[in-house]
């Protein structure tokens, strides 16, 4: 897929909406070589998805041994609206707690108070943390009015053709 192709897809409003939620499902290869789904808490720069761990999580070990990763980004009513991602992370490990992380969680439902209590706790807890940016090599919107999955699509490219027949 090409830079323009993807920078198309994830500028649509539906993908900017999308970019604008809260958590992604990272999908990767663990050390074992079987595969892991996690949600995580993740921004969108406007070029890269950017997501934080601990220092310790049991993902970084095996997205060092093989970044390439998956990403989806989805809604809970129907028609779901789905932005696919691929890409491979870059690992950038920081002291203190990324802007980022912060960002992240903005949109909790929590009280002023209740932000107050829940920052220092995270800066309590955490001397560090790992950045896991990925920049989009892939992307694809589904929101099955413009968009379908491919597989769905080629059933209606056949349907089509024999009700021509």
């Amino acid at each position: 897929m090409q830079p323009n192709e993807i920078t198309e897809v994830l500028n649509r409003p539906i993908s900017q909406e999308l970019l604008a939620r809260d958590l992604t499902r990272l999908a990767y290869v663990a050390k074992d070589g079987t595969p892991r789904n996690v949600p995580i808490g993740f921004t969108w720069n406007g070029s890269e998805i950017v997501m934080c761990t601990a220092k310790n999580a049991p993902k970084l070990p095996a997205l060092r041994k093989n970044p390439t990763v998956a990403l989806t980004i989805d809604t809970e009513v129907h028609p779901p609206k789905i932005l696919l991602i691929r890409g491979r992370a870059e690992l950038d490990v920081v002291d203190g707690i990324p802007d980022e992380y912060l960002e992240a969680s903005g949109t909790y439902e929590m009280t002023p108070e209740q932000r107050v209590d829940w920052e220092a706790e995270v800066r309590s807890l955490y001397d560090g943390m790992v950045r896991i940016v990925v920049t989009p090599t892939w992307a694809k919107l589904i929101d099955f009015e413009t968009t379908l999955p491919s597989a769905v699509e080629e059933l209606v490219r056949q349907r089509d053709e024999r009700q021509r027949a």
